[in-house]
């Protein structure tokens, strides 16, 4: 893997072979500690997931033991790689929902992931308290049975943008707006950066989910992504 690649991991949750007891072993104290927290065990089970399926990518690229990565976290709570070489810094982002779990990695370069189950319940707060205008004017043209499905997609975009500048729900979410064919986002100040330097992916990894992935990159063109479905008989050759 070099900066210009990124490599995206998912993973079902809600398959029978999913062997919690052996993913929570790869996590430390702390993240055990918090799995521990959540009250519905599809919640536990997915963050669990979520954050071994982090650490046997990083394992898979970087090597190691699976268990031994540590990570510290940022201003906003987004957690990053202690990597062991100083040349490049190892840059991993985790996502997870009901019966899925993903994780993005890359070098250097700032990276976000964001999974959402399409059978959660609708939102049912105006659009014009999470997005610009014109994603507004968008959601209020399309068929009504895509609705939901279009709120989803614009809102993984926009989890994943914030997740990947590490302000996560610090930053007003209309205070940039996505197109989603090919997705690419616009701002409404300069300040917050060239929309040139970002690339958006969108996926549906399974019928019931949507995944968008952020990254930022000074030439997006040259940028390569990597998909795997990461299925138990995988998990287990790299454990």
């Amino acid at each position: 893997m070099t900066r210009d690649n990124v490599v995206v991991w998912w993973l079902r949750t809600d398959d029978a072979g999913v062997n919690l007891s052996r993913l929570e072993t790869m996590l430390d104290s702390d993240e055990q500690a918090r799995a521990a927290r959540f009250h519905f065990q599809r919640d536990r089970l997915s963050y669990i997931a979520a954050h071994a399926l982090g650490r046997i990518l990083l394992s898979a690229h970087a090597g190691g033991d699976p268990t031994g990565w540590r990570f510290v976290t940022g201003d906003h709570g987004k957690p990053e790689v202690l990597s062991p070489h100083s040349e490049q810094r190892l840059r991993l982002n985790l996502s997870h929902t009901v019966g899925l779990a993903a994780a993005a990695l890359t070098f250097d370069h700032d990276i976000g992931i964001d999974v959402e189950w399409l059978g959660r319940e609708p939102i049912t707060e105006p659009a014009q308290h999470f997005f610009a205008p014109a994603e507004c004017a968008h959601l209020a043209a399309v068929a009504p049975g895509l609705t939901h499905e279009i709120f989803l997609t614009y809102w993984t975009l926009k989890e994943a943008y914030v997740k990947a500048i590490g302000k996560g729900m610090a930053q007003p979410l209309d205070s940039f707006a996505f197109k989603l064919d090919p997705p690419s986002i616009q701002f409404d100040s300069e300040r917050a950066g060239n929309p040139a330097h970002w690339l958006f992916r969108r996926f549906q990894p399974t019928h019931d989910h949507v995944m968008a992935l952020a990254l930022r990159h000074p030439n997006p063109r040259a940028v390569t992504v990597s998909t795997i479905d990461a299925s138990q008989e995988f998990l287990r050759q790299q454990t």
